[in-house]
């Protein structure tokens, strides 16, 4: 099959893992804990007011949902309508590029569902490993310039107390 021209000119190429790719910063914005949780919320409800959302994603802030907001709206994925009422009225939805990003947004939130359990402990291991690392190495006297000094197969890392 033959490739398709752009007859406007050459297409940019976006890398994140390139510095100061524009993708990069998308991905920081849309994977944002309030981001994903505000997507998922209109994705499963759809249009909804500021209040709905502030009582459904409990613990964030009516800073942070503002903030949230208004940075999904200006990239593109949500949409808000105001109503000329007395007290104004306004609805948040998502628009059609918001929509493409239910599908991952579940994916991403059913992963975390189904693995967090794991990730627990994976936690409180490492926690505890890097506690008795710690313990031991000031009790033994492995500080260097004021920093505790970590050894182990191969390696020695100094990190900061």
């Amino acid at each position: 099959m033959a490739a398709v021209e752009n007859v406007t000119g050459p297409m940019p190429s976006f890398d994140p893992y390139e510095r100061g790719c524009p993708s990069r910063d998308l991905l920081d914005q849309i994977g944002s804990k309030w981001a994903v949780l505000v997507l998922g919320e209109l994705g499963r409800n759809g249009t909804s007011r500021f209040g709905q959302l502030r009582q459904a994603l409990a613990g964030v802030s009516e800073k942070m949902l503002t903030q949230t907001l208004r940075t999904l709206e200006r990239d593109g994925l949500v949409s808000r309508t105001v109503y000329p009422e007395v007290p104004p009225h306004v609805e948040y939805e998502l628009t059609a590029l918001g929509q493409t990003l239910r599908e991952p947004l579940k994916a991403l939130t059913e992963w975390s569902v189904l693995h967090i359990e794991e990730v627990i402990a994976a936690r409180e291991e490492y926690d505890d490993r890097t506690e008795r690392t710690s313990s031991s190495a000031a009790a033994s006297g492995l500080v260097i310039d004021g920093r505790l000094a970590e050894t182990g197969p191969a390696t020695s890392r100094v990190r900061p107390q």
